[in-house]
């Protein structure tokens, strides 16, 4: 009989999430962690059955530009496959825009959203693209207090109901490029008592949405950002017709083949100022905090779903006359990847608990500068991640992970989009060392880092607890050097700056979870991650190893 590799299978990816749910026990008050744990048990299911099924059962399917109707009239619509559709009826059911504003939990309504959007993101061919799109527009608009613009489109964005729903897109990048916006060439032209625009938008992601908020110069003002302004724009009128513009094409990407990615050209569109006619890059600055945090979330959902299909299967592989999952090697490979994933997402749940503060109104000053900072760390470090972390479960599966059947190839092209998305990671460094330029950040960081890992007491947390502080006052010592006579320097450090600090944060945030635990057994593994990711004194790492209770492949 011939013989057939069984390929990997997911179970409840909440049940199955150990370190998602030792977060949430940790994080949350019982009684908001006992009202929102069935509906994570919920969408958990859906994100290992029918959401995964039609993900996989899908991923060739593309959205289509229908330029012109039978009769020659020019109607640039878009039609998206049937998944996308679902994708989007059951987000918009479980309110992954609406929760934070629907504010049941306070504070603690960020935590609920992001852990709901986790357990969605990796099973939804990355619809959660407009997802973070809308929510950045909500907070934007809400931000920016435009009482009319508030009532047209908040309750549209936070609807549960399908019908009734809108998504936003955030049109920024242009012929010119992405990161320099102050570039910009759309023209804001006034028109009686409204704006006009007219220019092109060289990527604009679902581009199917509702509406978009968007960058332009209102003629006259100069150049530069501070000479753009954010506009608000509808791209259908009331009689359905595209509002002033033309779609050119759909983008040909590498990966996130079934979002609608466009070139636009706008020939008038009518449109509104959200906050005045100068500053724009500054005006839609909300929506890159909230964009950023969603592309970090996004990279750690990539990584554990890579991470779970890559443990089940290392329970069916037989090579060598054993499975996978009793190669040393092998378990070495994963549980550094497992490490590299738990640092990104204690990382990003600790910018989404600063988010939650914020938002309510409970953000102390402290809070609110390292909330400024981590959304650049985080951004960059999860997303630089998610690629290596792609590629390594590629290689784990061998042939197969490079085989379009398996669905495997995908994982590694939809992740290679986080590190461009909302800021490249050089950009994102140079804008870390304008947040550490910022009075009294590097004391926050330092206090921030400092106490958590000196929360750190049992034995086997000292080794990495050292790493941290090392790392911690190397940086501040290089930080406040005077570097006047090469400042060029600073510059060329920036991105290793901004790594070293991102592995440090997230280290800091192991220690801290892992002191937490209240099971020896866990406090073991996630020792062990901490170990894996500081890289210490590798006697102390063989102690931990020769323990009974070293890690296996039921990863989380």
């Amino acid at each position: 009989m011939s013989f057939f590799q069984q390929g990997p299978a997911l179970g409840n990816q909440f049940d199955a999430d150990r370190l998602l749910r030792e977060y949430l026990e940790r994080t949350l008050p019982n009684e908001v962690r006992a009202q929102i744990q069935p509906e994570l048990q919920e969408m958990g299911e859906l994100a290992a059955g029918e959401l995964f099924e039609l993900s996989f059962s899908s991923r060739k399917d593309e959205p289509q530009l229908v330029s012109f109707d039978p009769w020659g009239r020019r109607i640039d619509e878009i039609r998206v496959p049937a998944a996308w559709k679902t994708f989007a009826k059951i987000a918009c059911e479980r309110g992954l825009v609406a929760i934070p504003y629907e504010a049941k939990h306070g504070r603690y309504s960020r935590i609920h959203q992001f852990a709901a959007a986790y357990l969605f993101a990796p099973s939804s061919c990355v619809y959660t693209c407009p997802l973070a799109m809308s929510d950045g527009a909500v907070r934007t608009l809400m931000n920016h207090r435009n009482t009319a613009l508030i009532e047209r489109a908040v309750p549209r964005l936070i609807s549960r109901d399908p019908q009734r729903a809108w998504t936003s897109g955030q049109w920024m990048t242009e012929r010119t490029g992405g990161s320099d916006v102050g570039l910009s060439e759309t023209a804001a032209r006034r028109d009686g008592n409204s704006w006009r625009l007219f220019g092109t938008k060289w990527f604009t992601s679902a581009t199917t949405s509702e509406m978009t908020l968007t960058l332009a110069r209102p003629e006259g003002n100069p150049p530069g950002g501070k000479g753009l302004a954010l506009f608000y724009l509808e791209l259908r009128g009331p009689d359905g017709r595209l509002n002033g513009m033309r779609i050119n094409r759909l983008k040909d990407k590498l990966g996130t083949r079934m979002l609608p990615t466009a070139e636009i050209e706008l020939d008038g569109a009518q449109v509104e100022p959200v906050a005045g006619l100068s500053d724009g890059v500054k005006a839609i600055s909300p929506m890159l905090q909230i964009t950023r945090t969603w592309n970090a979330l996004c990279s750690i959902a990539s990584m554990r779903r890579g991470l779970a299909l890559a443990s089940d299967y290392a329970h069916r592989r037989i090579a060598f006359g054993a499975p996978l999952s009793e190669k040393p090697l092998h378990l070495q490979t994963l549980a550094e990847l497992q490490a590299q994933f738990q640092a990104c997402f204690l990382l990003t749940f600790r910018a989404v608990e600063l988010l939650g503060r914020e938002e309510a109104n409970e953000a102390t000053d402290t809070d609110r500068l390292l909330l400024r900072l981590i959304q650049t760390i985080v951004k960059l470090w999860t997303a630089k991640h998610a690629v290596w972390n792609a590629s390594e479960i590629l290689e784990a599966f061998g042939g197969a992970g490079y085989v379009e059947d398996s669905g495997l190839p995908a994982l590694l092209r939809d992740a290679q989009v986080l590190p461009i998305w909302e800021g490249t990671t050089n950009v994102l460094a140079l804008d870390t060392l304008r947040a550490l330029g910022q009075a009294g950040t590097l004391e926050a960081l330092t206090e921030e880092l400092t106490a958590r890992a000196n929360a750190a007491t049992h034995a086997e947390l000292q080794g990495a607890r050292k790493s941290v502080i090392t790392t911690v006052e190397r940086i501040a010592e290089w930080l406040r050097r005077p570097h006047s006579d090469d400042p060029h320097a600073v510059e060329a450090a920036a991105r290793a700056l901004a790594m070293k600090l991102g592995r440090a944060w997230g280290l800091a945030l192991m220690l801290e979870h892992a002191q937490g635990l209240p099971d020896r057994g866990s406090r073991r593994r996630s020792a062990l991650a901490a170990h894996q990711l500081s890289g210490c004194d590798p006697d102390f790492l063989d102690g931990i190893l020769a323990t009974d209770e070293a890690p296996t492949l039921a990863f989380g």
